[in-house]
């Protein structure tokens, strides 16, 4: 037998992305290392797809599939295989992998992916398409993608994703946006179907598909805007809501970088975090509400504006804070009612982190002072008005909000 090439020297564990035309889409490498492999892991579908290679033991994804890092930890240093769909480190099982072993233990070798694929039927660039996996995530996940003119690709959860997606965009006033449903890309029983949101009518779709979305909004679409500062009636609220403009100028002071985490202290109606993670997919916020029907509710709004991942603690400040990942930014929406609150979000929050409190009383204004004089930062105040209507003619006055005190703190 031909000796390994020297990048593969100590890398016993191989990934091997395995595509719908099974074996015959395999190079000759990966082909070697199935068959010299001691054990093989892999979906029931692709060691079906490669059977007949495989010498070694053969061991279907486990439930919980993580039970199967024991299995190969066993194995370190000798040869074993797990068997991917496509590119194993898009959506796929490399990034777990990648969690236990290290590069150099590891030999990658993937394949087409379901969105290289479906690109390249459609004639579509990949780089101007917005890529999203809705498998084994909540489908309201996509809601911040669907821009007017927008083009998407989307791995499904199942054969009925296409058709619930169809009437999520329909409910949005996305009626007229065209689906394309993927199926069994590669192999001999590929199909390509296509059907607009409002006329949905596929059936019998493969469990195995892509979506391919070219977005077609109405004046009426509900979009959620690419910038900060959303309108007030977009959320559900019991009148505990940060308003549009304050929360504009909150986001700016909260200043979120990419992969940061946000604790949002008196969650409401979730405003603020739910646009903390707006700014970008790795954002990650938790927010800490004590009344349940407050947490229901901002619950309810994340998944209408597209941020489902919104993690909300129900319980009572200071108590809720303890045990929570490590926060970059801490958002105190209601000033500082309790010292302890404040003591507890600053002693947690990194060095170098932020923390942006708002306060309407005087009470708690005057709180923010102290706290500005003791830790220093900045404090400003807000004072909007909004034109609204006098009496029953079409004489408009401002009417003032009561103004919003804002102090804004970076730990040392």
């Amino acid at each position: 037998m031909a000796e390994r090439p020297d990048c593969m020297t100590g890398r016993w564990l191989s990934i091997i992305g395995v595509g719908e035309d099974g074996v015959d889409g395999l190079s000759p490498v990966a082909r070697r290392l199935i068959a010299d492999a001691e054990l093989v892991l892999g979906g029931r579908r692709h060691l079906a797809l490669a059977e007949g290679l495989s010498t070694g033991r053969q061991v279907p994804w486990p439930s919980p599939i993580a039970e199967a890092l024991i299995e190969i930890e066993g194995h370190r240093g000798r040869p074993v295989v797990v068997l991917a769909s496509g590119d194993p480190f898009h959506f796929g099982v490399g990034d777990m992998l990648m969690r236990r072993f290290t590069p150099d233990e590891m030999l990658c070798l993937p394949a087409a992916s379901a969105f290289s694929l479906s690109a390249a039927r459609l004639g579509w660039s990949l780089q101007a398409v917005s890529t999203v996996s809705l498998h084994g995530r909540p489908l309201a996940g996509i809601v911040r993608y669907l821009q007017p003119g927008a083009r998407l690709l989307a791995l499904a959860w199942d054969g009925e994703t296409p058709a619930a997606l169809a009437r999520l965009l329909t409910e949005r006033g996305l009626g007229r946006t065209t689906l394309t449903v993927l199926e069994r890309l590669g192999g001999p029983a590929e199909r390509i179907r296509r059907a607009t949101a409002e006329g949905f009518d596929l059936d019998g779709v493969d469990a195995l598909n892509t979506i391919a979305l070219e977005i077609v909004a109405s004046p009426e679409a509900q979009i959620v805007a690419l910038s900060p500062g959303l309108e007030d009636d977009q959320f559900e609220s019991d009148g505990q809501l940060t308003k549009r403009e304050v929360r504009a100028v909150t986001l700016a002071a909260l200043a979120p970088r990419q992969g940061e985490l946000l604790w949002d202290v008196g969650l409401g109606a979730g405003s603020v975090a739910i646009e903390w993670l707006l700014r970008h997919p790795s954002m990650k916020a938790i927010g800490i509400e004590a009344a349940p029907e407050r947490a229901a509710r901002a619950a309810r709004n994340a998944a209408r504006l597209g941020t489902p991942d919104l993690e909300i603690v129900q319980g009572r400040a200071p108590e809720a804070l303890r045990g929570l990942a490590v926060p970059d930014a801490v958002f105190l929406g209601g000033g500082v009612a309790d010292p302890a609150t404040f003591e507890a979000a600053w002693a947690s929050l990194r060095p170098g982190g932020r923390l942006v409190a708002n306060s309407v009383s005087l009470a708690s204004q005057a709180r923010l002072i102290d706290l500005f004089g003791r830790h220093g930062g900045e404090i400003v105040r807000l004072d909007i008005a909004r034109a609204g209507a006098a009496g029953m003619g079409k004489v408009f006055v401002w009417r003032p909000m009561s103004p919003i005190v804002q102090w804004r703190a970076r730990k040392p």
